[in-house]
């Protein structure tokens, strides 16, 4: 069964393969998700990020999945060498680049805890595979073209993992190198698969961040595989990656 919700302004996904009715799992990870919009969200004037930025102070004033999201994008811009940062040029909070992939990991826990194996949850491009579509096969991901939103760059064969992607060919130039504020351009695309979801979605950025440097150095800090596209449309592999079939340049 597939159940699909617009959720922080994007159409997310649960595909269920297992034979239950999946109904009441999926609304509960909607409602995590639902639940993460609502605290994090810089459109609402009454989130926790929005009162957080209004009245200042430090991560310790406000809730523990606050304090969570903001430890989490810390310990990344440290990791990074300040390539991944959570706060704006005036002292704000941005948490945009930890949210999206901590709410959906949080999600598929949920599914999890209610008896569900075998599922893939999408969030915006954001991915948690587990278990099988049917007959022990992984799934299948596609990582779209930055070129080119109908055509692949490549499809992943996965299991049991989160996969998420960052680029700027869809909400333009919201991703910035911590350490100057400037865009990146030496990447039109990094795809970081690791065993949670949250790992893989805030190294996808902090790739993103660092350019060519960073593919190797995600390794070492918690990815299983990375597949990037330079700027020169050449595709970049590093790690334990498995193809569904074969990946070409766009």
């Amino acid at each position: 069964m597939r159940f699909v919700e617009t959720v922080m302004g994007i159409p997310m996904s649960i595909d269920i393969r297992d034979e239950q009715d999946a109904a009441p799992a999926a609304e509960r990870a909607f409602q995590v998700l639902k639940a993460a919009d609502r605290r994090f969200s810089s459109y609402r004037p009454d989130s926790e990020l929005s009162r957080a930025n209004a009245a200042g102070g430090t991560a310790a004033e406000y809730s523990a999945d606050f304090r969570e999201v903001v430890a989490i994008g810390e310990a990344a811009g440290r990791d990074s060498g300040g390539a991944f940062r959570i706060r704006l040029d005036d002292g704000t909070w941005d948490l945009d680049g930890v949210v999206k992939g901590w709410a959906a990991a949080r999600a598929a826990r949920e599914l999890a805890a209610s008896g569900v194996r075998n599922f893939c949850l999408n969030a915006g491009g954001d991915v948690v595979a587990a278990g099988s579509p049917g007959g022990e096969r992984p799934w299948n991901v596609g990582i779209r073209s930055p070129h080119a939103p109908s055509d692949m760059m490549a499809v992943l064969a996965v299991s049991d993992v989160g996969v998420a992607t960052s680029g700027l060919y869809e909400r333009g130039a919201h991703i910035v190198d911590g350490r100057d504020g400037s865009t990146p351009r030496s990447l039109l695309s990094v795809t970081v698969v690791a065993d949670d979801l949250t790992t893989a979605d805030v190294l996808a950025t902090a790739v993103f961040g660092l350019g060519r440097e960073g593919i190797d150095w995600a390794l070492t800090a918690g990815a299983r595989g990375v597949l990037a596209m330079d700027a020169s449309n050449r595709l970049l592999r590093a790690g334990d990656l498995a193809f569904a079939r074969p990946e070409h340049a766009a």
